[in-house]
């Protein structure tokens, strides 16, 4: 018997390089493949399946290697982590590449947060209404905390009924006021989110606001409204135009007279007549002297250019003198008007002191009305007072002398 040996033809090194591009091995298609090369780097959030659970641990298949949270990683600012089960997939952040076991090190408390702040990016996004707890106070405003993150309510976000408003802006009193809300429990709407940062900005206000702007649609400017006085702030006066709505009556708008302070005009809880001046939004502004007659319209008929007047000093400042003609009119006498020094002004005339001016301008387009002081009316007033000064003395001595006559007898 004879054996046959078949031989092949030999191959060449093209026949190799043929084979090779046309039928790549998997090796090839591994180094090709961009996921395969794509090693986590410290930082990356990864997602995978848990593959065993303790009270210290968490193991979890990444696919192609594995990773562990274990001690302080474990805790985190999202629910989601908090019940986990063998074969649940979660993502975790990588803060370790390769342990003692060759193992990355992952952590929930990364990962949770950046869940957590993309939550609080979708709360600003929906203005869904959220609970916080007040951890701490300051003079700006709360410290809250939401979902474990630490945010800021600040003191012009609270709302109507939280605002400390405190009269003269007595610091300590409004930081007591903001105190005693530690503790306590308030419904809020996300206004600015910032995870990069760890900016948390809440509100209360937000929540009136976006209740009122639909309300306020139902009323206009020009209308007329009557209401309680809820509120009086240095700047003005709050007032509940309509059920659950409050707008703000300026102080320049309460009297057609020069107010230096809302109380010399109304007083809270006080039943008042205004008119709707602007909308922006959700804040409504009024006005009560626009119910009234206006007194400029005809100031004309009872002053004129030239005209000499007596006024009384409403108030002194480093510009001059605000003066009151009558209850609706008042003048403004500028210091160039009146022939002394600020240093003289201050010491010879006082709030209450009744002068002589001469009208020397009038515009009641303007609501303006300039006064020049008669000067001879300062010295008039001054003696007068020493005048009295002494007349007061002489009638004490007087009583005194007589005292002393009759406890002698």
């Amino acid at each position: 018997m004879t054996s046959s040996i078949i031989v092949s033809e030999p191959m060449t090194v093209a026949t190799i390089k043929t084979v090779a591009k046309n039928a790549p091995s998997e090796l090839q298609k591994l180094l090709e493949d961009k996921h395969f090369l794509a090693i986590p780097k410290i930082g990356d959030v990864v997602r995978g399946r848990v593959v065993s659970t303790t009270k210290n641990e968490v193991h979890i298949d990444l696919g192609g290697y594995s990773g562990v949270v274990r001690g302080r990683e474990l805790y985190n600012e999202s629910a989601e982590y908090g019940n986990l089960k063998v074969g649940d997939e979660a993502e975790a952040t990588v803060v370790g590449l390769d342990n003692e076991l060759g193992e990355a090190e992952l952590s929930f408390r990364f990962a949770g947060q950046q869940k957590s702040w993309e939550k609080l990016e979708g709360l600003r996004g929906t203005g869904i209404t959220v609970n916080v707890v007040v951890k701490e106070a300051n003079k700006g405003g709360l410290i809250v905390d939401l979902d474990h993150n630490e945010g800021f309510l600040p003191v012009s976000q609270l709302s109507a009924e939280h605002y400390p408003r405190v009269p003269g802006g007595d610091k300590a009193r409004i930081q007591e006021k903001l105190k005693s809300f530690i503790g306590e429990t308030l419904r809020v709407k996300v206004l600015d989110v910032d995870g990069g940062e760890g900016k948390l900005i809440v509100s209360e206000k937000k929540i009136e606001e976006d209740s009122q702007i639909t309300k306020i649609a139902e009323h206009q400017i020009g209308e007329n409204c009557e209401g309680p006085i809820t509120a009086i702030a240095d700047f003005g006066a709050f007032m509940e135009f309509a059920d659950g709505l409050t707008g703000l009556i300026h102080i320049s708008e309460l009297a057609w007279q020069r107010v230096e302070h809302p109380s010399e005009v109304v007083k809270e809880g006080q039943q008042v007549k205004a008119q709707i001046i602007n909308i922006n939004g959700p804040k409504v502004f009024l006005s009560m002297k626009r119910l009234l007659p206006d007194p400029w319209k005809t100031v004309e008929e009872k002053y004129k250019v030239g005209q000499q007047v007596k006024g009384k000093i409403k108030k002194v400042n480093s510009f001059g003198l605000f003066v009151e003609l009558d209850e609706d009119i008042q003048g403004l006498a500028h210091i160039s008007e009146l022939g002394m020094k600020q240093e003289e002004i201050i010491s010879k005339i006082k709030p209450g002191d009744e002068l002589e001016f001469t009208i020397v301008s009038l515009k009641p387009e303007e609501y303006r009305l300039g006064l020049s002081l008669v000067r001879d009316t300062v010295a008039t007033n001054t003696t007068k007072t020493a005048d009295e000064t002494t007349t007061e003395n002489k009638q004490t001595e007087a009583t005194l002398e007589d005292k002393t006559t009759e406890a002698q007898n």
